[in-house]
């Protein structure tokens, strides 16, 4: 990611963004900027949507909340997202926000919620997975948005893989396996070349032994731990995304 001015304020807008542009902030965001930022005529804000890049916009206020940012200069091109999948088995409230966030920090490029035996959330506001999203882009210099995408079962989603998604490797995150060290795998799948990756965390209560066997047993997932101490499904996040994107992503 290119360095940015870490001081101005982000904000990401939906309307396509052009040279001589203006878009109008919408009512929550305007009355962000103008009554709880204090920021007048003329102050200058970031805008990005994922599509456009990221430009420096200029704030004309047309009222007490409503204004309108004026495109003054792209200061940055659009990025791809990174081609890395998360999916995760679906956590309550506050620990679904935090683990979204962090996802985004990490890198992933799209999120699916995954129902597992164990999953305890049985449903999943995808709305407000998108919000969290859009917060943790606009706080961290992301201007390539992940994509969320639908809940799945996991046994359709073992199912219909090698159709939807051919050639990608599904890092599943097993607290079965019997070393601790996830790094030897990692190591052999870096051997033989790019390829795109999909990360799997399971629920508080782990993978069921079911569940554990329909993985194992399917050429396109590779198994690894996580060390040698239990983890939050919160904390396994971070955690795995960190480790794949240090030997297989964008870090390495």
């Amino acid at each position: 990611m290119s360095r940015y001015d870490f001081k101005m304020q982000r904000l990401f807008v939906r309307p396509l963004l052009a040279p001589g542009g203006s878009i109008e902030a919408d009512r929550s965001q305007a009355n962000y900027l103008l009554n709880v930022l204090r920021l007048k005529d003329t102050d200058r804000i970031l805008v990005f949507n994922g599509k456009d890049g990221e430009w420096l916009a200029e704030i004309v206020a047309t009222g007490r909340k409503a204004c309108l940012l004026k495109l003054v200069e792209q200061v940055r091109e659009q990025t791809t997202a990174i081609d890395l999948h998360y999916l995760f088995a679906p956590l309550k409230h506050a620990r679904l926000d935090y683990m979204v966030q962090k996802a985004v920090e990490m890198g992933a490029g799209s999120l699916r919620p995954v129902m597992t035996q164990y999953t305890q959330a049985s449903r999943v506001n995808l709305e407000r997975m998108e919000a969290n999203i859009i917060e943790a882009a606009e706080q961290c210099g992301v201007i390539s948005v992940p994509q969320v995408l639908e809940p799945m079962a996991l046994k359709d989603l073992v199912g219909t893989w090698e159709q939807t998604q051919p050639g990608r490797r599904l890092l599943f995150c097993d607290e079965g396996e019997e070393t601790k060290n996830p790094l030897g795998a990692l190591a052999d799948l870096a051997d033989r070349g790019p390829a795109p990756l999909a990360v799997l965390i399971g629920p508080e209560g782990g993978f069921s032994p079911e569940e554990r066997e329909l993985l194992r047993a399917q050429s396109f997932v590779t198994p690894i731990p996580l060390g040698p101490r239990v983890l939050r499904a919160d904390t396994a996040a971070v955690a795995a995304l960190a480790i794949v994107q240090a030997t297989l992503g964008d870090w390495s």
